[in-house]
């Protein structure tokens, strides 16, 4: 098994600022803002410009977030990738307080106890609908979303959430029919400000990514999945950790000690564990913003 690598994340060196609100209209809108027809190879892992949007307050939020039948059109799922893409790019450079003020949604003080309310609100926006289903967000697109909180220096402050590890019942599983391969064959990454000095409401949105992995992020992904599952397989879940993977790692996901579920122990035995998700470690995703932005 392969220990984490520094060496996927591009140049430490990079400039570039995806917060910046630019308050041009995109050379892919036409004057009545309305994206032309590109095919999906146009969007896929290309920086773009950010411009603005107004949405109606059609949502009052509950002591979840919970979602209402009251949605705008604007909350329905989206019909092709230029609808998606429109409605991404139109967040960019407005504050999480103007979005949630457009839906009437309360902007907590802290991320504490509303640790998913981002994603939440990002997820509302743009029309996603598999919530916690093992698809992607945006099914029949084929599009995961992911928000990516970033620090000053514009580099991941997380590692990023994938999906449940199976710690039973995997011994026959190919990576290609994983639910990890079908999360990431495309991903629309939202890159927003993460810093905790920065108030939630005040947090910038920046310019979305649509990303598809090269063939050599692939192998990567792979490597990493099969080694992990293979460690799974055998009994070894107690013994993996998140040093493990140059851009996959495994760790415990669980609300709190007690959250117990079956796995695979040494001999094959059936014990109760901490349930695991697969992570992307922050090089990885690092390494996607340089190769968009340089």
């Amino acid at each position: 098994m392969h220990k984490h690598s520094p060496d996927l994340d591009g140049s430490s060196s990079s400039q570039w600022d995806p917060f910046e609100d630019h308050r041009l209209i995109p050379s892919e809108m036409n004057k009545t803002g309305e994206l032309s027809k590109f095919s999906v190879d146009n969007f896929v892992s290309k920086p773009r410009i950010a411009c603005r949007c107004i949405t109606k307050a059609d949502l009052v939020k509950g002591s979840n977030c919970a979602y209402t039948s009251a949605m705008t059109s604007n909350s329905q799922p989206p019909q092709s990738i230029d609808e998606l893409m429109q409605r991404a790019y139109s967040m960019a450079g407005q504050s999480l307080s103007e979005l949630a003020q457009s839906w009437a949604i309360q902007v907590p003080n802290n991320l504490k106890r509303d640790k998913g309310w981002v994603g939440q609100l990002i997820e509302l926006q743009l029309g996603a609908t598999a919530g916690s289903k093992a698809e992607p967000d945006f099914a029949h697109l084929g599009v995961e979303l992911k928000t990516l909180p970033l620090s000053h220096s514009n580099t991941p402050l997380e590692t990023t959430y994938v999906t449940v590890v199976p710690l039973v019942g995997h011994r026959s599983m190919r990576f290609e029919d994983s639910v990890v391969y079908h999360k990431l064959k495309r991903v629309l990454w939202v890159p927003v400000q993460g810093e905790r000095d920065i108030p939630v409401g005040d947090r910038i949105i920046g310019t979305p990514i649509l990303w598809e992995p090269t063939p050599e992020q692939w192998r990567i992904l792979r490597n990493d999945w099969e080694e992990l599952m293979e460690m799974v397989a055998l009994g070894q879940v107690e013994s993996i950790s998140a040093r493990f993977g140059d851009a996959l790692h495994i760790r415990p996901k669980a609300a709190n000690s007690r959250a117990l579920t079956e796995g695979v122990g040494q001999g094959g035995t059936i014990i109760q564990t901490l349930p695991r998700g697969f992570y992307l470690q922050k090089s990885f995703t690092q390494g996607i913003l340089h190769s968009v932005f340089g």
